[in-house]
């Protein structure tokens, strides 16, 4: 039976919460993650092998650990979300949306008619076709899209962008940001600070969520980032807490 959600909620009210990355398609590194008390979890699959019958098992660990399981999707393809949502997603991070148009067309992906264009059929999400009307009401009502926001002209599209009815939140990209303006990674060029700066500045306007992934395992640098007031915040992935506690340790004991 599908709980009533409560990500979109503090999404909505821009409470904190702290979420992790998953780049590999194994169902114990998810339980393992999602037993360390993090609110949700990202299946990644814009960047990783995973595939969509490994994010299924993944999102079985997730949910089963009281964990919001949620696909960061390839693109903004309707079949792509349409297929991560019937596995059990109860969300999506859509990458790369660029102007309102995509953002809308995001949303229909996931909504049904007549709030969107989404087909529909009976799979895990649906209790294999025993708790559709119930699965209806849910994706109505507490389903999670989440645009990300990685190029300049997101920036310079971005007021319309969050304003689409159903977008509950963004996340920034700082690396194909500032690819996009021909610096990848040089995050101390004058127009990459600036369009972060925006990003900033126009989510604390319109009163909607800040939302960053943290990449590095590091507590320090994401309590830098909640003081700058993100409260959608991923934290590590899996391959990096491992590598770096495997250089840790090691490091340790080669002093």
């Amino acid at each position: 039976m599908i709980k009533k959600g409560f990500l979109k909620q503090q999404l909505a009210k821009r409470e904190l919460t702290i979420g992790s990355w998953l780049n590999f398609g194994y169902p114990p590194v998810a339980e393992v993650m999602a037993a360390a008390g993090f609110t949700w979890l990202v299946i990644d699959m814009e960047h990783s092998a995973v595939t969509i019958d490994q994010a299924q098992c993944l999102m079985q660990v997730i949910k089963g650990s009281g964990v919001v399981p949620l696909v960061r999707v390839g693109e903004n393809n309707a079949y792509l979300i349409k297929q991560a949502l019937d596995a059990g997603a109860h969300g999506v991070i859509v990458p790369m949306i660029n102007s309102r148009a995509e953002a809308e067309r995001a949303v229909q992906a996931v909504k049904y008619p007549p709030e969107g264009t989404r087909g529909v059929g009976l799979a895990r999400a649906q209790g294999y076709g025993f708790e559709f009307e119930e699965y209806k009401k849910w994706l109505k009502n507490e389903s999670v899209v989440i645009a990300q926001i990685e190029h300049i002209q997101a920036i310079d599209n971005l007021t319309e962008i969050l304003t689409v009815p159903g977008i509950d939140g963004s996340i920034i990209g700082p690396y194909d940001l500032s690819g996009s303006l021909g610096f990848p990674g040089e995050f101390e060029k004058k127009s990459v600070k600036e369009a972060l700066q925006r990003y900033e500045t126009v989510c604390q306007e319109l009163k909607k969520p800040l939302g960053i992934h943290s990449v590095a395992p590091d507590p320090e640098q994401a309590k830098q980032y909640i003081k700058k007031g993100y409260t959608f915040l991923a934290v590590g992935v899996d391959m990096l807490y491992l590598g770096q506690k495997c250089r840790d340790v090691l490091k340790g004991i080669n002093k």
